[in-house]
């Protein structure tokens, strides 16, 4: 069987260096240069046969939530005269897109001050080199840097628990093929990672594992740094560590994503498939208090949808856009109203879903 040409860099690397932590065969998979999965130039979000899906993509209501919240942050800011938002890991910008027609149309005073920037971010970069190209090209700092569905992409590394010991999963090559390896790590960086936020690994049953996303701490700490007043605005699954490490999730959260069906196989197809890891909230926190932040907001996308008025305005464009869905039914023009009316409440509801999307994870976190 011919190798990818992403499958002969993997291989080649480990027949120079040995096997490769998984956080270093993730970094491949998803940003190798020009055959990683999210640099490949290939788009891969969206309905028609692609990966998987985002908020953008099943509501147009996602991005006027998410213009009333900045515009809500641009108020507490007293009014700037400019208001910079920093989207990180922007993807196809439509989310960007929503916000500004959004601001355009609704908040006049607002939009003369929006001021909405994307920017490619990829994990692990280092926050100097941020901050060097942001200020060199940029005269004003951001008043808010904003994510969504970003840190869960960034590479982890794995660990499982055997006795009183955490070993880390190595990636190394036999009979042809990518396989797993367990090494005992070369630090107690992980160990200390859990014990710093009181998960009570050892009791747990052998063979348990976990992720640990080191680059979220590199993330909190560039976003920090980039931040002179205003917020840091970041939307994921995930929980806080607690709830997240616990002794009932013995395979982690790791999952792979291929034509919008999960599977478990990070090592199948490197560079065609999306991996991801649940995000635990408790770092992002503590690194963003270490760094001066104080915690703002922490809650459920479902929450946060609903104080943005998601319901009220759902309600108001029914009876605007849609009306002949409730003043004409029997009619044809009555059912078209009425069936795109559903659509768009079908959409909402998986926004909100307190099983799926409705429970991912608001933060924002603030420096005054």
């Amino acid at each position: 069987m011919s190798l990818t040409e992403l499958e002969q860099r993997i291989f080649e690397r480990i027949a120079h260096e040995g096997a490769l932590s998984f956080a270093a065969y993730m970094q491949m998979a998803l940003y190798e240069p020009g055959c990683g999965y999210y640099v490949s130039g290939t788009h891969k979000m969206g309905w028609e046969e692609r990966d998987y899906f985002t908020s953008t993509d099943l509501s147009t209501l996602f991005a006027l939530c998410m213009g009333r919240q900045l515009q809500h942050m641009w108020e507490q800011l007293k009014r700037p005269r400019s208001f910079v938002a920093l989207e990180q890991g922007a993807g196809r910008g439509h989310l960007a897109q929503g916000v500004r027609e959004w601001a355009e149309k609704e908040s006049p005073d607002f939009y003369a001050a929006l001021d909405y920037r994307i920017e490619d971010i990829r994990a692990g970069q280092d926050a100097r080199d941020t901050a060097a190209h942001t200020t060199s090209h940029e005269t004003a700092a951001p008043s808010v840097i904003l994510s969504n569905e970003l840190i869960d992409a960034f590479p982890v590394h794995i660990v499982e628990k055997h006795g009183e010991r955490l070993y880390e999963i190595f990636i190394g090559v036999q009979h042809g093929r990518l396989v797993e390896t367990l090494r005992e790590p070369d630090n107690a960086v992980c160990e200390e990672y859990l014990d710093g936020y009181r998960v009570p690994w050892r009791s747990y049953s052998d063979g348990w594992r976990a992720e640990i996303n080191l680059d979220a701490l590199r993330w909190m700490e560039r976003a920090s740094t980039l931040l002179q007043r205003g917020f840091v605005f970041t939307i994921d699954y995930g929980d806080k560590a607690r709830a997240l490490y616990t002794r009932e999730r013995r395979e982690g959260t790791l999952v792979c994503y291929y034509n919008h069906t999960l599977n478990d196989r990070p090592l199948l197809r490197p560079g065609q498939q999306d991996i991801t890891a649940h995000v635990n909230f408790s770092a992002l926190i503590e690194e963003g208090r270490r760094h001066g932040l104080r915690l703002n907001a922490f809650t459920t996308q479902h929450d946060w949808l609903q104080n943005m008025g998601i319901s009220e305005e759902l309600e108001r464009m029914r009876m605007r856009d849609y009306a002949a869905s409730v003043t004409d039914r029997a009619s044809d023009e009555g059912q078209i109203a009425l069936l795109r009316w559903y659509a768009l409440r079908q959409g909402v509801a998986a926004l909100m879903d307190p099983a799926g999307m409705g429970n991912f994870k608001v933060l924002v976190m603030r420096r005054s």
